[in-house]
């Protein structure tokens, strides 16, 4: 249906302005849905009903008067007075009502086009509202307590079904991460951090002190056992090849049968030496090689030199490139193994992830004390976030009710509450007229 001129006066802005520049953006941003358009052709209605009650009273108070003049009975005045009292409320809401949206009659009358006037000043109102009634610690704290958030997620997760859901989200943003983060950065990140963890720690200290528990408790027996035993078994078997090496290291002058009997007696007397060793827990050389270490221990916790040959020894080896290679490739194998841990649903991980969420959701569903951690917790981060951002909370919601065009959106607003606003002209009109015959018939039985 075609709008008429009057229609288009009445929805008009109060200043009766054009929107300002990006009106028509905003515009296309809110279009009316088919609800609403629904909603505004109820207000259409209520307000040919509202207007219809008016002009009954008054067609009702014309003929009351009119009746009154021609003798009829006192019910003339007493209708009268109703009926006119009546117009009197029915004009009085509907300027009231009209007063919120537009200016009535297009009369530029002070406190009137509330809603498109002072538009951006609700904004700010309401973020003011919001941030102080429902962004306050208090507040936040207390809903939160009332809610009980512990207890029911505990009930929640304590539920297989449940715990075998977040399993799967948990596997599938885990994925998701490592498949977003570059292996290079990754590894340039551990490599450095490995490396500045090992420059600022020093070592020395470190290793004395594990090595003097070892000797201490004896556990490098064992290695020395299994040192003397290879080095026997690889005597037995490399004979030969000892004696030739000492043979070929004697002097050119000496005979060569001298030469060889020196390498046999060499042989020989290094495998006693290490079937000696090997057999004999209490051969010399086995506590000799004790209080070597332990002076090196003692040394390295200690002696000022013997450190710093540790600390250039470990500077050296960190600086290779063999090592920086390996510090950067430990990255790929954990990443593959975590990958192919969380796509396995009968792994290791996600077994024991499925285990601790039921455990931890039986625990908050059954003691007081893990829940009231818990909603501690969540209070806390809730308050954080509500009293740090409690300004961009707030101007969002000022931003964007300033951003709205002001005739659009006092159509849309008289589309939503519209309907409800036409009842208060015609309550007004039905309590006008009751208050107006309750005065009339006080004032004649007190005959005013």
């Amino acid at each position: 249906m075609e709008r008429t001129k009057a229609a288009e006066a009445e929805e008009r802005d109060a200043d009766g302005q054009h929107a300002r520049p990006g009106a028509a953006t905003n515009r296309a941003m809110t279009m009316f849905s088919p609800a609403d358009e629904e909603k505004r052709r109820g207000v259409r209605r209520m307000k040919l009903t509202a207007t219809g009650l008016l002009l009954f009273v008054a067609l009702v108070y014309v003929l009351a008067k009119w009746a009154s003049h021609q003798g009829a009975g006192a019910w003339a005045g007493y209708v009268a007075a109703a009926a006119e009292a009546g117009m009197v409320g029915a004009l009085a809401d509907w300027f009231a009502v009209t007063a919120l949206f537009r200016r009535p009659l297009g009369l530029p009358i002070p406190h009137t086009a509330i809603i498109p006037t002072k538009k951006d000043q609700l904004g700010v109102s309401l973020g003011d509202f919001v941030g102080e009634n429902f962004l306050s610690e208090d507040v936040v704290r207390g809903r939160l307590r009332a809610v009980g958030i512990g207890s029911r997620l505990g009930a929640w997760l304590s539920v297989p079904e449940h715990a075998d859901r977040v399993t799967a989200e948990l596997s599938a943003a885990l994925r998701g991460a490592l498949a977003v983060l570059r292996d290079s950065d990754v590894q340039a990140v551990v490599g450095e951090a490995i490396t500045r963890r090992a420059d600022a720690q020093e070592i020395a200290p470190g290793m004395g002190k594990m090595l003097e528990k070892i000797v201490a408790d004896g556990g490098h027996k064992r290695a020395v056992d299994l040192i003397v035993t290879r080095a026997h078994d690889w005597l037995v078997l490399h004979g030969d090849s000892v004696m030739d090496a000492v043979q070929g290291g004697a002097p050119g002058w000496t005979p060569r049968f001298v030469d060889r009997k020196v390498g046999e007696r060499v042989y020989k007397e290094l495998l006693r030496f290490c079937a000696e060793m090997r057999d004999m827990p209490a051969h010399p050389a086995r506590g000799a090689l004790d209080r070597f270490l332990t002076d090196f221990a003692s040394d390295l916790q200690s002696d000022t030199d013997t450190r710093a040959r540790i600390e250039r020894l470990k500077g050296d080896i960190l600086g290779r490139d063999e090592v920086q290679d390996l510090i950067a490739s430990a990255w790929t194998a954990v990443r593959s193994m975590i990958v192919s841990a969380a796509e396995d649903e009968r792994s290791e991980l996600r077994l024991r992830v499925r285990a601790s969420l039921l455990s931890l959701g039986a625990r908050m569903a059954a003691d007081p004390k893990v829940q009231g951690k818990v909603d501690g917790w969540l209070e806390s981060a809730a308050v954080y976030v509500v009293t740090t951002y409690r300004k961009e909370i707030t101007s969002l919601i000022t931003d964007t009710v300033a951003s709205w065009d002001a005739e659009h959106t006092t159509k849309k607003i008289e589309a939503n509450i519209g309907r409800d606003l036409q009842f208060i002209r015609i309550n007004g009109t039905v309590v006008g007229s009751l208050a107006g015959l309750l005065i009339y018939t006080l004032s004649r039985a007190l005959g005013a």
